[in-house]
């Protein structure tokens, strides 16, 4: 028999502002994603100190707080979060690589240029760490995106390489839809 809630159990429960409760706001998916902003912002200034910190955790509480971050609903997927993770490690060493062979290597540099990469309805819901994961790597950064989050304009190193840039970014789109799904992204994919 379910007993009625107790005075702690109710004011754990109270409603903040707008009728929204503290475990709507604090969910899992939004400390991950905050987590990885973090990260990132640390990546960005080039080294872990508290004052990045602290920064980032400022910095991606507000993104959150504004709605870049999603919904907050849906769950985290573990072993599709660690693909998504070692996918971007791996991207982080080899574009290293690349970039410091391009500089350094005799002869002409690479073409580069900006690149429009069309992703599907349910990464949309995604863009802030398909953002990340694409700016982070050497040779590539998201310049833009289209109002609506269908096509991501990325600025890449060597232009040639166009077709497996955009293969590239398909896929960590689906590994970021795979890591934390929405509710939103499956009615999407049910429906398609």
């Amino acid at each position: 028999m379910k007993q009625p809630p107790t005075r702690n159990r109710m004011s754990r429960n109270r409603m903040t502002r707008n009728g929204v409760s503290w475990s709507d706001l604090l969910t899992v998916r939004r400390l991950v994603t905050l987590a990885a902003l973090v990260a990132a912002w640390c990546a960005l200034w080039g080294s872990v100190s508290w004052a990045n910190v602290l920064s980032g955790i400022v910095v991606g509480l507000v993104a959150l707080t504004i709605g870049v971050g999603g919904s907050g609903r849906g769950g985290v997927r573990v072993v599709p979060m660690l693909r998504l993770v070692a996918v971007v490690a791996v991207d982080m060493v080899v574009s290293t690589l690349v970039v410091a062979r391009a500089v350094v290597a005799p002869g002409g540099r690479p073409r580069e240029g900006i690149i429009a990469v069309p992703i599907s309805a349910p990464a949309k819901h995604h863009l802030l760490l398909l953002f990340v994961a694409i700016t982070v790597t050497p040779g590539t950064a998201v310049v833009a995106a289209e109002a609506d989050g269908s096509v991501l304009y990325l600025h890449v190193l060597d232009v040639e390489r166009r077709a497996d840039v955009e293969a590239h970014t398909r896929r960590l789109a689906e590994l970021a839809c795979a890591a934390l799904p929405t509710p939103e992204a499956e009615r999407i994919e049910v429906s398609s």
